[in-house]
């Protein structure tokens, strides 16, 4: 379905193509692409960022669409990548079959209605995606960089930030989009560290959640549906789970585990 030749953005997709070049192009810029050969890009929609990541020529540029008149057009206007267009839903994308174990860089304009699960599947692949960016709803990406803290901190700034520097990089207002969305967007891009957290990444989710699970509460509340060892105690669960920095909830989660182990 064409519009004036153009792709008609689709509400239960979360559509809003971007219509500013310069921005296209800041975004595409955002990720260092260093340590890999390959960039996937989520939704392209009409590629009006993709265009800048074809600029890129020690980068392998592949897009992952699940809009079937998206890829049509992609098909049609940008016939380099034809056979590096995967016409499939992200979040069910298996990488191993297109990549293999190689490393590579993820990036896109984000839709907001599934940002948080893109955002959960990068993390369960952050061996294999040591690099990713782009553009969210303002408020996710902020939540992302927060710090302890901050009203805004939240399951996947702890998360993230285990394993990842983050950077806010800029906002983007409604007004560059077509259709405008009805909030600000926000760019950050997310680099792998060199180690990470000596913890289980299922066993930092789940005490996470639990302790966001009910914020308001203090940890030694919040904890008791991970069933905390009887007798256990930590000074950090006083706090509440806004307070802790993925260092603070690594070393009392472990500290719980071995508390199990010594009963």
């Amino acid at each position: 379905m064409r519009y004036n030749g153009q792709v008609r953005a689709k509400k239960h997709l979360g559509q809003h193509f971007l219509k500013d070049e310069s921005i296209a192009e800041r975004i595409a810029n955002v990720v260092p692409f260093e340590g890999v050969d390959k960039v996937l890009e989520v939704g392209p929609g009409m590629g009006v960022m993709t265009k800048y990541l074809l600029r890129m020529p020690h980068i392998e540029t592949w897009v992952v669409e699940i809009d079937r008149d998206s890829v049509s057009y992609l098909k049609a206007n940008y016939n380099v990548i034809s056979a590096r267009i995967l016409e499939e839903d992200f979040l069910k994308w298996n990488p191993s079959l297109t990549f293999g174990d190689e490393r590579f860089a993820l990036i896109g304009n984000f839709p907001y209605n599934i940002s948080s699960q893109i955002v959960f599947k990068v993390l369960e692949n952050r061996d294999q995606i040591p690099l990713f960016g782009g553009m969210f709803q303002k408020e996710v990406a902020q939540r992302l960089c927060a710090g302890p803290g901050s009203k805004t901190y939240g399951i996947l700034s702890v998360l993230c930030q285990a394993y990842f520097d983050l950077t806010y990089d800029f906002t983007v207002p409604p007004e560059v989009f077509s259709p405008p969305p009805k909030v600000e967007s926000g760019v950050m891009h997310m680099v792998r560290r060199n180690s990470e957290p000596d913890i289980p990444f299922k066993l930092l989710k789940r005490g996470v959640k639990a302790g966001f699970g009910q914020r308001r509460k203090t940890l030694r509340n919040a904890l008791k549906v991970i069933n905390l060892p009887e007798g256990f105690d930590h000074p950090y669960l006083s706090k509440r789970a806004e307070q802790l920095g993925y260092e603070e909830f690594v070393e009392l989660l472990n500290a719980i585990e071995d508390g199990r182990v010594e009963r």
